[in-house]
């Protein structure tokens, strides 16, 4: 094949790919904002997990999609089956920002959302599969893993596209015009229908890969690919090999090197809005290219070590890097450790008023901004203190609750800030290590007529239920043991010491193998 035929090949592929996990990850970017739209007022908490359940509930149904677009696929063809996901996943997404919010719909508004979530995940468990297979089939033997690498570009570069695009919008309005009912936080969504419009108009132009249709003029496509892949012992035995020695922890890792990491950097160590999202974009940046490294590498070296070092990495780092983030971002213990001296920190008093007022459980929460204070290395944070007004039994006296001041809206001196880009690239380069080689090595499993369907499973299992639950799991474990703030990472952390134990022992470092085609 001529070099401009499989870039364009790859380009096709990769620019829908990337729209689709665009408009996936725009949900769980916005979770925040959703919980206060979709569900009712009185427990913020609740309403956050709910939101995270909902985000949750895209990735468990997308290997229910692996199956019916996978099948779809190895019957009808590879271009017309991920065609059709593409624009399922657009237009969800682009109807999620047109439901009204509870307060003008009630219950329905988070039935809509969450029906609508529901088809984007199914519309994405056929359009990975479909774009890994498209590519790998176009590409020769030997150069697998450096051409599909680029399609595991794109859900990281959806993922940027994705934060940079809430980020244009929110830092363009005020806070309450970007979360009023129908405010910025929809415009990200709305944007998605000409993002898909332009993917659909290049895939119409798209040919069907030479393997499958060579599969199709010989009569030899499969007749029942969901009995082919999975009745028979061989071929189901690799559907397991694949999830488990494999793809359930490249599924983990994925998603706590980088939706893990955004959600901690803002929620534990408290940094500022700004901040917690360029340090991601960053990192993305720097790491991207490391996708197209590590399949390049694999097609030299095989893919399987590879991937098992980038699982091994996160198991025995994640808790020292996500302790440092907390150490580091403690800017008020910095004054005591400096020992700087109290006129050399700007402290700026601020009138006593509700910064944000909520109910929880029936107890009036009452959030204030007492002072903010700016340290000579033009680091910042803010003194936030919480109300917890309890009516008494009596009806008539309520009790007031206050609570310790808490640090809050960190703003990192430079030094601090590219640590912090560094700590999330090294997170990030480890997503690349376990995801750059993985379309190959999946492709390279499985037959042509049945290949669709037989990767597709596998790898949405692993990231659709194991990945997916991993900032839903970790939330659960923060908030059932506030404790430890660390306690989220060792649900990442012991799938992937599973799947790397399993991985070492079962699968076998192919090295630029053809399978059967």
């Amino acid at each position: 094949m001529k070099p401009t035929t499989i870039r364009s090949v790859i380009a096709a592929s990769s620019v829908g790919t990337m729209i689709e996990w665009y408009d996936f990850y725009i949900f769980g970017m916005l979770a925040k904002t959703i919980s206060t739209q979709f569900f009712p007022e009185g427990n913020a908490t609740a309403a956050l997990l709910s939101t995270l359940a909902i985000f949750a509930a895209g990735f468990i149904v997308r290997p229910f999609g692996a199956l019916v677009f996978g099948r779809l696929g190895d019957l009808i063809g590879r271009k017309y089956t991920f065609l059709l996901t593409l624009v399922l996943m657009g237009g969800s997404t682009f109807l999620i920002g047109l439901v009204p919010g509870y307060k003008s719909i009630g219950i329905a508004a988070p039935l809509l959302v969450l029906l609508l979530r529901l088809i984007q995940g199914l519309a994405l468990g056929g359009e990975y599969g479909g774009a890994a297979t498209y590519v790998a089939e176009h590409a020769p033997a030997n150069k697998r893993g450096f051409y599909t690498s680029w399609i595991q570009t794109t859900a990281t570069l959806g993922l940027f596209v994705a934060l940079g695009m809430i980020m244009l919008v929110k830092l363009n309005m005020s806070e309450s015009s970007f979360n009023a009912e129908w405010g910025g936080w929809r415009y990200p969504f709305w944007i998605s229908i000409l993002l898909v419009a332009v993917s659909v108009y290049i895939r119409l132009k798209m040919s069907e890969s030479p393997l499958f249709s060579k599969l199709k003029e010989e009569g030899k496509t499969s007749v029942n690919p969901l009995k082919e892949s999975f009745s028979h012992k061989a071929n189901f035995k690799m559907v397991l090999m694949a999830l488990f020695g494999a793809v359930m922890g490249q599924g983990v890792v994925w998603y706590t090197g980088q939706f893990y990491a955004q959600n901690f950097l803002e929620t534990k160590a408290m940094l500022d809005f700004e901040q917690s999202r360029t340090i991601l974009l960053w990192a993305i940046a720097f790491a991207t290219p490391f996708f197209v490294f590590w399949g390049w590498l694999s097609d030299k070296i095989g893919r399987k070590w590879i991937m098992m070092a980038g699982m091994a990495l996160a198991i025995f780092t994640y808790r020292p890097i996500f302790n440092t983030f907390l150490a580091d971002a403690d800017l008020p213990a910095a004054i005591i450790k400096k020992q700087l001296p109290p006129e050399t920190v700007k402290i700026e008093p601020v009138i006593i008023k509700a910064d944000t007022v909520k109910r929880e459980a029936g107890v009036i929460i009452i959030n204030h901004i007492h002072s903010k204070h700016t340290l000579p290395d033009g680091s910042r944070f803010s003194a936030s203190y919480t109300d917890s007004i309890f009516n008494n039994s009596n009806g008539v006296k309520n009790e007031v609750k206050t609570s310790p001041i808490t640090y809050v809206n960190k703003h990192l001196p430079s030094s601090l800030y590219w640590k912090f880009i560094g700590l999330v690239f090294l997170l990030i380069l480890y997503v690349t290590m376990v995801y750059g080689p993985i379309a190959a090595f999946l492709v390279e499993m499985f037959p042509t007529k049945i290949r669709y369907t037989s990767m597709s499973l596998p790898y949405h299992i692993g990231n659709g239920v194991f990945g997916g639950l991993v900032p839903f799991i970790g939330l659960l474990l923060t908030t059932s043991f506030p404790s430890d703030p660390l306690v989220g990472l060792w649900y990442p952390i012991g799938v992937a010491a599973l799947c790397l134990l399993i991985g070492i022992v079962y699968l076998r470092n192919k090295i630029d193998e053809n399978v059967e085609d």
